[in-house]
């Protein structure tokens, strides 16, 4: 614990982050959460971070509705991640001290965040997990 206070981003993000395209269908996603029950993606375009799509994005598009009853499921898994992702992305830099993760995560209620460069280019994930294992 004594050391965690010297730990930033880079001490223990994980570089090896599957992301997504805004132009991907529901029914791709779905088959990425279920391949790897990650929690959410960050979506991706041009080489830059502008969203993230979260499995409770995911589960809120299947709602009903007044005008839905019963939501046309195989309909709406040919939707864009464009129409349901988060476009008010929490990022962080590798520099970022992992204190101030903390508590972000714990302020936001997050679960992980996009590593980012200057120029919003993904560079990695850090997630409650890694914030975890720095704690020991």
């Amino acid at each position: 614990m004594k050391n965690f206070v010297n730990l930033f981003v880079k001490d223990a993000m994980r570089k090896d982050v599957v992301d997504v395209s805004p132009e991907m269908t529901m029914r791709e996603v779905e088959a990425l959460f279920e391949k790897y029950d990650y929690y959410s993606f960050p979506v991706i375009d041009k080489g830059k971070v502008v969203g993230i799509v979260t499995k409770l994005d995911f589960l809120k598009h299947f709602i009903f509705t007044p005008s839905s009853i019963v939501p046309q499921y195989d309909r709406l898994l040919e939707d864009k991640i464009r129409e349901i992702m988060n476009t008010k992305v929490f990022t962080v830099n590798t520099d970022t001290p992992l204190t101030r993760v903390l508590e972000l995560m714990v302020e936001t209620r997050i679960r992980s965040f996009p590593v980012v460069d200057v120029d919003n280019r993904l560079l990695g994930l850090i997630s409650r997990e890694d914030i975890m294992k720095m704690l020991k």
